[in-house]
């Protein structure tokens, strides 16, 4: 299945006779929660899903974006009506999101599509450019706050691949291991959160913004599956992903997939890796 559907794909079934559930989990990292703008405007009959308060659980030794628990996450994709057998669209704001709004790029929509492809649910895809894309199409926004009829979605954990951090490490001697991170911070020159600056020893610098293009659209499935291939990652091979928190690391996920390349998530990621002093760091350009 395609995991991303576009704004005219996206108008077009919404306006059938069995149109998909509709979240909106725009999201900006440390900032307020999207719900302001999700009431001032949103892709009609959308759910606005919380990134931090419901697709996370609390911020620890486990990383600041670990999994929620997923009771919890069942029942709040049950309240936004979400049922196994009913398809799920995602998004987010998109680059072209006005500055300092919801951060766009795919990323909390695709931690949402990572979830419910987690934990089972077997038709999710994400609003490609997010809601800029929807607005640049010419879609129409709400400001009604439906209330859904209750759907019957279980969690089902296991149905996507997830590391730990010594799987991780393990990885990233015999197999694949991106880091989805900027540049900079996989290269030590900056951070701006963690504790320690540096990368996995072994792990590869492959930044979520080269899976976009200019409008921030996923770049086609070819070229994504070009520039996976020259990292060595390929569908023969065993791909891993992190980034600070496992936000942008689902983009990355999403990417491989829409490139045919299957890939597990290390949700702890640097902010879980870093926090311990017995991890081994690696700085500069090359793996270590």
């Amino acid at each position: 299945m395609n995991p991303l559907i576009t704004a005219a794909e996206l108008a077009e079934e919404l306006a059938s006779g069995t149109p998909p559930v509709l979240l909106d989990v725009r999201y900006r990292l440390g900032g307020p929660p999207g719900r302001p703008e999700y009431e001032a405007g949103h892709v009609p009959g959308a759910v606005y899903v919380d990134m931090d308060a419901e697709l996370a659980g609390p911020a620890g030794p486990a990383g600041r974006h670990p999994l929620p628990d997923l009771d919890a996450f069942a029942e709040t994709m049950r309240r936004a009506g979400v049922s196994g057998n009913r398809p799920v669209v995602v998004y987010d704001g998109g680059l072209g999101a006005p500055p300092g709004r919801s951060s766009g790029g795919g990323w909390s929509a695709a931690r949402a599509w990572w979830m419910l492809r987690y934990t089972g649910h077997p038709s999710v895809r994400v609003l490609d450019g997010g809601l800029a894309a929807w607005t640049a199409s010419g879609g129409a926004l709400s400001t009604d706050v439906p209330s859904p009829e209750p759907g019957d979605f279980a969690a089902a954990p296991g149905a996507l691949p997830l590391l730990t951090a010594d799987e991780a490490a393990a990885l990233a001697r015999r197999g694949v291991l991106l880091d989805a991170r900027a540049g900079e911070r996989y290269r030590g020159e900056v951070e701006p959160i963690d504790r320690v600056a540096g990368h996995i020893p072994g792990a590869l610098s492959a930044p979520t913004t080269e899976n976009l293009t200019a409008d921030g659209t996923f770049r086609p499935s070819a070229e994504l599956a070009d520039r996976f291939s020259a990292l060595g990652a390929t569908p023969d091979s065993e791909v891993g992903v992190y980034c600070g928190s496992g936000v942008s690391a689902a983009q990355e996920v999403l990417a491989l997939a829409i490139a045919g390349v299957p890939a597990a998530l290390y949700v702890g990621s640097w902010s879980e890796w870093s926090a311990d002093p017995t991890r081994p760091v690696a700085t500069g350009a090359q793996p270590g």
